[in-house]
């Protein structure tokens, strides 16, 4: 297990790096996080919903992600609300109060203990995560994730800490000390991460630390920038700013309170004809070639945010202008006419108008939807491959003369791919989308733009500014940045003392 000082100390791509070393040295490895706490999430094989780090982890690992690996899955809706996913399906909404109680912890607690046994009886080792800091004391009764989670595993644990923000030699001490006794024999190496210039500076700190703790530091692992792994959350999208650039596209993606799945422009940020920045400012919005509204968790609250801080006028104008906007999920429910909510899924609003882009209107729904899907974005095109999860349906408006975004897979090349029109020969559009122009167009397909056609069609209005080179093979990529990550990790960290540490 990797655990942590902390949050956001690393042991998400910690966990990512040893899944990609255990494959690397012969072994059959699995992630796995009880529970996780993220807007960003994923469909697998199976259409079920998990955590987007443990599908990172198993990628890492070069195994199918599964629920197993992350049983219990909280999406927050609010500041104390989330909606809880049990083994890949929603659960409910809860309330933290309530969700962090011991009434019915116990039912959790089984599921996730059931999940991992299942994942440990096809996989060796089970690569496990904790969350945040492991010296939560007053939710030590209700924690599932940590130290009790390692203690039903029987895994060892490597305590990770970031030294970029300092304190270490404090954090981890106190980390280690506030533990009971049974639970301090469970940490059996300590991990320093994020570390800044020379290592050998930090030799006395070392031995401090084992003497203090009296656990073996595993390594001192160096900050990176040159290795790029998926994010786990947004807090970092705040430093991806406007700095507008002559021969490149630029592309704004709108800084929504609840946006999910920001994985979603991870390509175009790597796409040499591009240059990506995220923004909440009315004014960035208006210097871009093309807006990208993102999905949400709260379509309604995030709609009522971009009128009232002036995002949606923007938006709106920066279309009048010749700008292309996009929207994916909640930001496609958002273009369309109105976006309805009679059964109260989000709240007690029952409806608001859209901004008005789209011919479409939605109707938020209670079931969630979550699948893989397959696609074209022309008849007879390259098939191209996505997932959805929302609990919305939308609909075309009586009468609207618009196309479908996407094609079904099975289409053949002979098939029409004429605009459709008229009410007994509209398009699906929740499965395939709207394209109102080639400057306007909505989707539920997360992942969309991971597809060199959709990105082409997309970019296509701009290409003439950019000398740039076709986009890349986003696939091949990551498997690179894995080895990368897996090589800087064995370069810093005592393999064989890891080894030892989990065969004691």
């Amino acid at each position: 297990m990797f655990a942590g000082t902390g949050s956001d100390v690393g042991k998400s791509v910690m966990a990512a790096a040893f899944c990609r070393i255990f494959r690397q040295d012969g072994y059959n490895p699995a992630p796995f996080k009880a529970q996780n706490m993220a807007l960003n999430s994923f469909v697998t094989p199976e259409g079920l919903e998990i955590g987007r780090a443990q599908a990172v982890q198993a990628e890492a690992a070069g195994v199918p992600c599964h629920t197993d690996m992350n049983p219990v899955l909280l999406k927050p809706s609010g500041d104390c609300t989330s909606q809880v996913v049990l083994n890949g399906r929603p659960a409910g909404n809860r309330d933290a109060r309530d969700f962090f109680s011991e009434r019915g912890r116990a039912e959790l607690v089984r599921e996730v203990h059931a999940a991992y046994d299942r994942l440990a009886g096809r996989y060796n080792p089970v690569v496990l995560e904790g969350a945040g800091s492991i010296a939560e004391l007053n939710l030590r009764h209700v924690d599932m994730v940590n130290l009790p989670m390692a203690r039903h595993a029987g895994a060892s644990v490597i305590l990770v800490a970031d030294i970029d923000r300092g304190g270490v030699i404090a954090s981890l001490y106190g980390s280690v000390m506030l533990q009971a006794e049974e639970d301090r024999r469970l940490i059996g190496g300590i991990l320093v991460n994020k570390f800044r210039g020379d290592a050998s500076l930090f030799a006395g700190g070392v031995r401090m630390i084992e003497d203090l703790c009296g656990v073996p530091v595993v390594g001192v692992a160096p900050y990176f920038r040159d290795i790029y792994i998926e994010e786990e959350d947004s807090v970092m999208l705040r430093t991806k700013k406007l700095d507008a650039m002559r021969g490149k596209v630029n592309v704004a993606v709108v800084l929504l309170p609840h946006m999910s799945n920001f994985t979603d422009f991870n390509v175009l940020e790597r796409d040499g004809r591009v240059h990506l920045f995220y923004t909440a400012s009315p004014a960035e919005l208006l210097k871009a070639d093309i807006i990208l509204i993102p999905g949400t968790k709260n379509t309604l609250g995030d709609l009522c945010e971009l009128r009232r801080g002036g995002l949606a006028q923007a938006i709106l104008q920066a279309s009048r202008n010749g700008a292309t906007v996009m929207g994916i999920c909640g930001g496609y429910q958002m273009m369309g006419m109105e976006v309805c909510d009679p059964d109260h899924v989000e709240g007690d609003t029952e409806r608001l108008p859209g901004l008005g882009l789209l011919p479409v209107t939605t109707r938020l729904t209670k079931e969630k939807i979550t699948r893989r899907v397959t696609f074209r974005m022309a008849a007879g095109a390259d098939i191209c491959h996505g997932y959805e999860i929302h609990m919305g349906e939308t609909a075309f408006l009586p009468g609207a003369q618009a196309p479908a975004l996407t094609y079904p897979a099975d289409e053949t090349p002979a098939d029409t791919a004429v605009p459709l029109t008229g009410d007994s020969s509209l398009p699906d559009a929740s499965a395939h989308g709207c394209l109102m122009n080639n400057r306007c167009m909505g989707t539920y397909i997360h992942g969309i733009l991971d597809n060199a056609p959709a990105v082409d069609l997309l970019l296509q209005p701009f290409l003439d500014r950019t000398s740039s080179p076709a986009a890349f093979d986003y696939a091949a990529f990551r498997e690179e940045q894995y080895d990368k990550l897996a090589a800087h990790v064995r370069r810093h960290v005592d393999m064989e003392l890891v080894y030892s540490i989990l065969n004691r």
